[in-house]
């Protein structure tokens, strides 16, 4: 009884926030600003709630456990279990950000983090002056980036980019990088919340109090690689899909359109999330019609084959999914988690035949004429469905 979801959004009120927000129609009142809106989240304490159909009230976090890979794709389940992947957010900076890194996969579940966090930046609206930091103007030792820190000279080894509307970064876990002022974008990331923060300005926060820094831990998060242009080229295509990302933790197109458009995702092993960036536009999957406006989203459920979307003149939308095949080989599952009976079998079986074979069919035999099991292994003698050729 899967359809497209809709979800509310949590709004976060920040020391560097504006009013931005407020254009595509939210009201975060009382807050005095709205720096970040998370429009999708599985984090911790700051789960989605869907907002439309009789699945509204739940978190997002509730129908994953119900409805797994019919909710994200088998294999996507495999991997990541009952946590989301993704995080989507709209960030709207009157100030700059704290320049800062995020670890990689490995760092981070090092230090008892679930993921790291590979990011990447959708520019809705730039101020005339706005700036990025992006990475390193060159490269350096850990050393001298020390020295720099510690003098208050960082700002002069950084690469800065002047972003304009429809700019994509992508930032790899490890980049150093800062939102500037003036920047209103949209924000595609690893479901983490792990953040070094390394340099903030000397600024106080609202209770007038620095805020905490994280340079020893950032230290061995840091890429020191120079950067030299750290914008994504795309072709933009009006009324067609323009593929923007693809990664191991996020696949992200552009789609801009004024006349319908139809996808076929049979082949798709995973959900699909539509994230409007501009204008007014409908989502229809499942026999299901989900309108939505600027800022908002619709999670498309992975046992959905076709998707239609239609708009309202002319809108902008990022269209984003998880591809298994691309996902990175670390040997990081959540395969076993509800099934301890699979991971004991699993590992009998592979303590009896020591590494399984390639072409061994995981369904528990030994398949070899001579193995003395009593089976005769030709054809599918065994019940495992499988072929077996000798």
């Amino acid at each position: 009884m899967l359809y497209p979801l809709k979800f509310l959004p949590l709004f976060k009120n920040k020391v560097w926030g504006g009013n931005k927000i407020k254009s595509f129609g939210f009201d975060y009142d009382p807050l005095p600003n709205c720096g970040e809106m998370w429009v999708l989240s599985a984090v911790e304490g700051n789960e989605s709630v869907v907002a439309n159909g009789p699945l509204a009230e739940n978190t997002l976090n509730d129908l994953l456990e119900i409805y797994m890979g019919d909710l994200i794709g088998e294999r996507n389940y495999d991997r990541y279990g009952n946590e989301f992947p993704l995080l989507f957010k709209i960030i709207d900076a009157a100030d700059r950000l704290s320049i800062q890194v995020h670890p990689n996969d490995t760092l981070a579940r090092q230090r008892g983090f679930s993921n790291g966090k590979t990011e990447m930046w959708y520019v809705i609206e730039a101020d005339k002056d706005a700036e990025i930091v992006d990475g390193f103007s060159r490269a350096m030792s850990p050393e001298e980036y020390q020295q720099l820190l510690a003098e208050g000279r960082l700002e002069e080894a950084l690469h800065k980019e002047h972003p304009q509307a429809g700019d994509v970064l992508f930032v790899p876990a490890g980049r150093v990088h800062a939102i500037g002022k003036g920047l209103l974008l949209a924000e595609i990331q690893q479901s983490s919340d792990c953040t070094y923060r390394i340099y903030d300005y000397n600024r106080p926060d609202s209770n007038g109090k620095l805020r905490e820094l994280h340079t020893a831990e950032a230290l061995d998060a840091i890429d020191f690689a120079e950067v030299r242009d750290g914008r994504t080229q795309y072709n933009y295509r009006p009324n067609a899909t323009s593929p923007v990302i693809q990664s191991p933790y996020f696949s992200t197109n552009l789609i801009a359109f004024d006349k319908p458009i139809r996808k076929d995702f049979s082949q798709l092993e995973s959900f699909v999330v539509y994230l409007c960036v501009d204008g007014l536009m409908a989502v229809k999957a499942l026999d299901t019609i989900v309108p939505i406006h600027a800022g908002e989203c619709v999670l498309v459920p992975a046992v959905a084959d076709t998707v239609e979307l239609y708009s309202e003149g002319m809108a902008k939308v990022l269209e984003v999914y998880v591809e298994p095949d691309l996902a990175p080989d670390d040997g990081y599952t959540h395969k076993y988690d509800n099934d301890w009976i699979a991971q004991f079998m699993d590992e009998q079986r592979q303590f009896i035949y020591g590494d399984i074979e390639a072409d061994d069919c995981g369904c528990g035999h030994h398949h070899d004429d001579e193995c003395g099991c009593g089976h005769h292994h030709h054809d599918d003698d065994c019940d495992c469905g499988h072929h077996h050729h000798h």
